[in-house]
């Protein structure tokens, strides 16, 4: 059985605080600015959150590691739960400033610049549920992690798919790296047309029918060739991207 250290013990400056909301409200108040954060009821010396200015933003979440001294922060979007902002830190004051500015409604590159620990997913602020707007976040999410990726080969594939139009009009995400595509955004995909899958370096790019390979239409050396093969397999006229909403608790399908 795994046990973690008592969070009393990792964090006893929190813990002399009484909660991790107490304690980013004092280093706020340390620092010249005012914070509002919520503690968690059922664990406040590791958990809080700090509600947006803006209503297209959730409550930035504030928890604590349970194994070593360490902050996260995850800020979301609402229509789909995916996060605008990640972090993780050993600095809490840099956490505090962190939530300030996400409280403030700052853009999120301020909130960047205002605490360097802060990562941007690449998304952007949609401020309706504009699937059309989602569609084209999620597309700059998926080339800011492929650009951080140390795999030039799904890098170009993720750059090729977006400039084809016709790929570029889907929802994309990726399953075990796979790429694939969807008329409806997150949180029901209706997935459509190919799986697409890039190998390492010297290898080939696959274009199949099924996860990962199962039903292959096309093997092919290029990402270019790779895209332009998932074009010839994609059903005519999918029409534009709508919201996924759930029905009756069922999922057509999910991507990470």
């Amino acid at each position: 059985m795994v046990t973690h250290p008592d969070p009393a013990d990792l964090y006893p400056d929190v813990a002399a605080r009484g909660s991790l909301a107490a304690a980013l409200r004092a280093l706020a108040d340390e620092s010249g600015f005012s914070l509002s954060v919520t503690s968690s009821s059922t664990d406040p010396l590791r958990h809080s959150s700090a509600e947006s200015g803006l209503p297209y933003r959730k409550a930035l979440v504030i928890s604590a590691w349970a194994v070593e001294r360490r902050w996260s922060i995850r800020g979301e979007e609402p229509f789909e739960g995916s996060p605008l902002v990640q972090g993780e830190t050993d600095d809490l004051a840099q956490v505090a400033r962190a939530a300030q500015a996400w409280q403030a409604g700052a853009a999120l590159s301020d909130i960047r610049e205002a605490a360097p620990f802060v990562r941007l997913t690449g998304r952007f602020d949609v401020p309706e549920p504009d699937p059309v707007r989602l569609t084209e976040s999620e597309w700059q999410r998926m080339r800011t992690e492929a650009g951080e990726q140390d795999w030039p080969t799904y890098h170009a594939l993720v750059e090729a798919a977006y400039a084809e139009p016709a790929l570029r009009a889907l929802y994309p995400f990726t399953s075990h790296w796979a790429l694939r595509f969807s008329t409806t955004t997150r949180p029901r995909l209706t997935i459509i047309g190919p799986c697409l899958l890039a190998g390492r370096v010297g290898q080939a790019y696959k274009v199949s029918k099924g996860f990962a390979g199962a039903g292959l239409l096309a093997e092919v050396t290029t990402a270019q060739e790779a895209v332009a093969a998932a074009v010839r397999h994609l059903p005519a006229g999918p029409g534009p991207v709508t919201f996924g909403a759930f029905n009756n608790g069922s999922r057509s399908g999910s991507g990470t």
